[in-house]
């Protein structure tokens, strides 16, 4: 059997897609170790202000790794257009008179398992499509009103032939199940949700960290991407003022509203927000425990009430209490699966100064979250889907 996985990021990328990906190929390799299993990826692009070096190629055991560098490009739509074009085409010439069994693609946004709809068509390959995020239900509340109304037709025509191309649909949230059960009835959904990697399970056993600064203030952390979709510029400099005092938010990430955040707090003029770039995942974790309180936010729009933030999971993990701007299928799950976690409405700084002193600021074992979410465990059920959707 040849199996081709196409994810525009993959690990040591930092990306929730990069490092899914990564588990679901260890898992293909001892799910299926007679089978031929090539990963075609672009080298790490996550972010500007954080280099990583990968080789273009791989091999290891039954698996092959074949990444294509891409032009320098920042968070904007357009630079992101243009890299993701040039990723195409090199896609699309990787794969010319070639044949695979199955193409498996993932994607947060619809254009990678639009191109995966399209390599498996022209090498004759089933599809199984790893969806992240309902990118057609995103762009209304993401891109200007004008711009959106004029591209969402043309994407939904785009998801439509993907979505009927594809033999299998994985959603790793359960509340995007109404949205593709409504629009594509007849295919056969999964729901192999995103979960806690190994360096975090590991890093729990270690003896717990955390505790006020110098200063006697809590350090609230939030780690990750800082774009539209995070909404952080909303909510940071508002609840900074809020908690004024008692908490200092430690800001640790990139991405395309960076810069709007820097200067949302620096027009609030508080003094209790620090910002600094991204970090690889042993500094992240070593982050994760010195601090009080992990921070999680999306933005008020109606598409984010059906994701599941995949850092909620690594955060869950580490045992911290949780500060959640959240709504709709995320609220739900934390109010359902995490202990010492407070939920508020997004956006809303009041609520989210009352949520922060509703937590308990101790460390709070989380072992049947862990036990349940367990990526390892995740990824080798998912892989046993995948090689069995190859073979049929």
């Amino acid at each position: 059997m040849k199996l081709l996985v196409l994810s525009f990021y993959y690990a040591p990328d930092l990306s929730a897609g990069s490092f899914r990906t990564a588990a679901l190929v260890r898992s293909l390799a001892a799910a299926a170790p007679r089978a031929e299993i090539e990963v075609v990826t672009a080298l790490p692009n996550r972010y500007r202000s954080f280099s990583v070096e990968a080789p273009e190629h791989e091999h290891e055991g039954n698996v092959q790794i074949h990444r294509f560098a891409l032009p320098r490009h920042a968070s904007g739509m357009l630079d992101q257009s243009r890299a993701f074009i040039s990723f195409a085409r090199q896609v699309l010439r990787h794969v010319r008179g070639r044949r695979y069994d199955l193409v498996y693609a993932t994607s947060s946004r619809l254009m990678t398992a639009a191109l995966g709809a399209l390599v498996a068509r022209r090498t004759r390959a089933r599809l199984y499509l790893d969806i992240r995020d309902i990118f057609v239900d995103t762009i209304k509340d993401v891109l200007p009103r004008r711009v959106a109304t004029l591209a969402r037709p043309a994407f939904s025509l785009v998801e439509r032939w993907t979505m009927h191309r594809a033999d299998r649909i994985n959603l790793v949230s359960r509340g995007f199940e109404e949205y593709f059960r409504t629009r594509y009835p007849a295919k056969p959904l999964s729901f192999f949700t995103n979960g806690i990697d190994d360096e975090f399970i590991v890093a729990v056993a270690a003896p717990a960290q955390g505790g006020r600064s110098a200063e006697g203030l809590a350090t609230i952390l939030y780690a990750g991407n800082l774009g539209e979709g995070q909404g952080l510029h909303a909510i940071v400099p508002a609840l900074a003022r809020a908690l004024h005092g008692r908490a200092r938010l430690v800001i640790v990430g990139d991405g395309g509203r960076r810069a709007a955040l820097q200067a949302a707090v620096a027009s609030a003029g508080v003094d209790n927000v620090v910002v600094t770039a991204p970090v690889k995942r042993d500094a992240l974790i070593a982050a994760y425990r010195e601090a009080d309180v992990l921070f999680l936010h999306l933005n008020d729009y109606d598409a984010f009430r059906k994701v599941l933030p995949s850092k909620l999971f690594e955060y869950a993990a580490m045992g911290k209490p949780i500060l959640a701007g959240v709504a709709g299928h995320a609220a739900d799950f934390i109010r359902a699966e995490i202990d010492n976690a407070a939920v508020f409405a997004p956006c809303d700084a009041t609520q989210a100064a009352a949520a922060f002193e509703s937590l308990q600021l101790r460390d709070t074992p989380r072992p049947a979250f862990i036990e349940k979410y367990a990526r390892a465990r995740i990824m080798a059920a998912m892989a046993d889907e995948v090689v069995q959707t190859g073979s049929r």
